[in-house]
């Protein structure tokens, strides 16, 4: 017997009227980043003025522009190309392992258990071994995807559980056995839970590769940067490469975010449920 494809109640899920809560949010988070500029410059210019080990955000900016795209292209492609290896192989290892445990629930205990493992296991006392056992970036793509395993692991089963009991009861119904109820109910629900962790792992698949930097033999990245401007004892580079660091990683938050309010517009309120 043929399942007939089921759609989600639209009245069921709350919506919203588009109105100022977006900007009144957009206007929230640039206010926190004039709020903290502030305090950063005040600090620099007080505080922490003696020996010269916090720059001013000026400063900061000012060797920025002086070190240019020359500086930091080279750095970031590298930095950038490990974490989306990292961030890639780690979220489909997540992910394909919140499948398989909604099909074999007995393998749960275990999985939960790998997850565990990998967001307790310290990294800083992981990567010296990956770095014995391999070559070149291989560490650095590593340690990128397990610092995003357990988040993703975590946020696909609780999106894939997330599903309307009473729908899984209409395909059961019409004879659709586990995985046809995985297809066409569990994976749709899933969709926000599953896109809200991978805007979490992002910035953390590129601190995995930084740290790996710091540890690997390598000869360019963001990590290699850094270590090197602080040997100079260079603050103001050191800076600069840490504020670069956390654009970048603001970016690789915000796209996916982007793709999640793309693909999710039921959650934010901009429409019904999807059909």
């Amino acid at each position: 017997m043929s399942i007939p494809s089921v759609d989600l109640d639209a009245a069921a899920v709350p919506t919203r009227r588009r109105g100022s809560r977006p900007d009144a949010r957009s206007f929230g988070g640039a206010l926190g980043v004039v709020v903290l500029l502030v305090v950063w410059w005040l600090l620099a210019v007080t505080v922490l003025s003696k020996g010269s080990a916090v720059p001013t955000p000026w400063a900061v900016v000012r060797q920025v522009l002086h070190d240019g795209w020359t500086f930091y292209g080279p750095n970031v492609r590298a930095t950038a190309g490990e974490a989306a290896k990292g961030f890639l192989w780690g979220n489909v290892a997540a992910i394909g392992l919140a499948v398989v445990v909604l099909l074999v629930p007995p393998v749960e205990a275990l999985a939960l258990q790998l997850g565990l493992m990998s967001y307790c296991m310290p990294i800083i006392a992981v990567g010296p071994i990956l770095v014995v056992v391999f070559n070149g970036r291989t560490p650095m793509v590593a340690l990128s995807a397990l610092s995003v395993f357990f988040t993703t692991l975590i946020g696909s089963l609780v999106g894939l559980r997330a599903a309307d009991p009473v729908t899984l009861d209409v395909v059961k119904a019409y004879g659709g056995g586990r995985w046809q109820q995985l297809r066409r109910v569990q994976v749709i629900s899933a969709v926000p839970g599953v896109l809200a962790a991978l805007k979490i792992a992002a910035p953390a698949a590129l601190l995995g590769a930084i740290i790996g930097e710091f540890l690997g033999n390598v000869d360019s990245g963001i990590g290699v940067s850094m270590t090197i401007a602080e040997q100079q004892l260079d603050v103001a580079r050191t800076w600069g490469i840490a504020l670069v660091a956390a654009v970048v990683a603001g970016v690789a938050y915000g796209a996916i975010a982007l793709v999640a309010r793309l693909l999710t517009p039921w959650v934010n309120g901009r429409s019904g449920a999807p059909r």
